[in-house]
């Protein structure tokens, strides 16, 4: 079986796509994409897909060949250059994590149904895949609590397994897929479960004067790593709603600090015994190169230190890129660190 420690996060392709069009699906991930992924040392990629891809609202039930056929493609070019591949639904009908706020998912029948159908599909049509294919059920769940999302889960993983029983499946815990709500999840008795997280600590730094960020553009500040925020006292003052924030006025941004974070998800797999995952993490491509390469080489010595998969946010575009639209790395030092070669 392939692994699934060093990934990759394909974001931008069949999910959050400025642009739903032939050109776009047919051009942005190519086989040399893949080829260039595998040669730098990464042994799988996350694959974020959006289920108008493959199912239309007009025809449900219905499942799309030409959408399903970029799944398939990415499946097939994995294979051939011996990477994993987790498929993650990022967008699921009735819910997005960008529009949290109006989900129905949670509360529709009809949608929840429609979502396990999906996935029920998927399991049939990829059963003799899971050597080299997991399943991701849903991404960044955003919820008051856990128990709607646990109900929904429970279900899915219930369909799932009466179709296989040794597929891997990816489950995440409430409010952004948090290493603080994994024990928050119900109890799952399924050997074949992975527990996964997203990091993108500390916020202020990894997302600095990040646009879709109301939080970080009232920062609005240059953040370096190691280093420490600058100016939380003033901003507060300027801005009395983020009074909690308060908290981060001198805090150290280094590895301690990562771990610390990283904290919750170790001590909820020793309770668990259980596989854990990070399904994203990175730093937002604006900042500073010498402070993105510093992050990233602490929290994968951290997830080499715990042994924890995971795959990085981006390969290219989506704010966060590794890569630029030539396949060129912004950093062959940071493509190292980050596909744990050893230098």
């Amino acid at each position: 079986m392939v692994s699934f420690k060093a990934g990759i996060n394909l974001g931008g392709w069949i999910s959050q796509y400025q642009v739903f069009s032939k050109e776009h699906f047919d051009t942005f991930i190519t086989e040399k994409d893949i080829e260039t992924i595998a040669e730098a040392g990464f042994d799988h990629v996350r694959l974020p897909f959006d289920y108008p891809i493959i199912e239309s609202d007009d025809n449900v039930g219905e499942y799309k060949e030409d959408g399903l056929s970029y799944i398939d493609r990415c499946l097939e070019w994995c294979k051939k250059y011996n990477l994993g591949l987790v498929l993650d639904m990022h967008h699921a009908p009735g819910y997005r994590f960008q529009d949290f706020k109006t989900s129905t998912l949670f509360e529709d029948p009809n949608q929840q149904k429609r979502f396990v159908d999906i996935w029920r599909f998927l399991a049939k049509r990829y059963i003799n895949e899971r050597e080299h294919i997991a399943f991701e059920l849903l991404n960044e769940v955003v919820e008051p609590d856990s128990t709607r999302w646990n109900k929904l889960m429970l279900e899915y993983i219930k369909a799932i397994r009466e179709i296989d029983s040794t597929m891997w499946l990816y489950i995440g815990g409430n409010n952004y897929n948090s290493p603080d709500d994994l024990k928050n999840l119900a109890d799952i008795d399924d050997d074949y479960i992975v527990y996964n997280f997203h990091f993108y600590n500390p916020f202020f730094f990894t997302h600095q004067k990040a646009h879709w960020s109301e939080s970080a553009m009232a920062y609005n500040r240059t953040v370096k790593y190691p280093g420490q925020y600058e100016g939380i006292e003033e901003f507060v003052k300027n801005n009395p709603k983020y009074s909690f924030m308060m908290e981060l006025n001198n805090l150290k941004l280094n590895k301690e600090l990562l771990r610390k974070d990283l904290k919750p998800a170790i001590e909820f797999r020793e309770k668990k015994k259980c596989k854990l995952y990070c399904g994203e993490f990175g730093v937002i491509a604006i900042a500073d190169l010498e402070s993105r390469i510093k992050w990233h080489e602490d929290y994968i010595s951290l997830l080499e230190e715990y042994d924890i998969g995971g795959a990085v946010w981006n390969y290219k575009k989506m704010d966060f890129e590794i890569y630029n639209e030539d396949r060129k790395p912004v950093s062959q030092e940071l493509v190292n660190i980050l596909a744990r070669r050893k230098t």
